[in-house]
């Protein structure tokens, strides 16, 4: 594959918990961008500017915050892949490394294998 043609990838999360926990687990140089929670529309309309030309995945809290972010990045940035982490979690700073692997993994992100779950019979 011809390295010019991949995308720089980001990563967009809320907190700096979730920050740090997703960079434990990857396996791939990712640009991970905290929200802190909230994001105005005129920090998001640069945010848009600046990830223009890029790979952009939202993966932000099952709640009512993290899903009222998903509507503004849905209308401001439709480009951009959500990934989901199971509601029964709530946060993604509370998610297991192993269900967050799988979800990153889910949307072709590259993580570290020690955070797969061997499914092996």
């Amino acid at each position: 594959m011809n390295m010019a043609s991949k995308l720089e990838k980001v990563i967009i999360v809320e907190g700096k918990t979730d920050k740090s926990k997703v960079k434990s687990i990857l396996n791939e140089d990712i640009r991970i961008i905290c929200t802190n929670g909230t994001i105005s529309l005129s920090k998001l309309d640069d945010l848009v500017d600046d990830l223009l030309e890029k790979d952009v995945y939202i993966l932000v809290d099952a709640d009512d915050s993290g899903e009222k972010m998903r509507k503004q990045f849905k209308r401001e940035f439709p480009e951009a892949e959500h990934i989901y982490i199971d509601r029964m979690y709530k946060e993604v700073a509370s998610a297991p490394e192993h269900h967050l692997a799988s979800v990153l993994l889910g949307a072709n992100i590259d993580v570290k294998t020690e955070f797969i779950e061997k499914r092996m019979s």
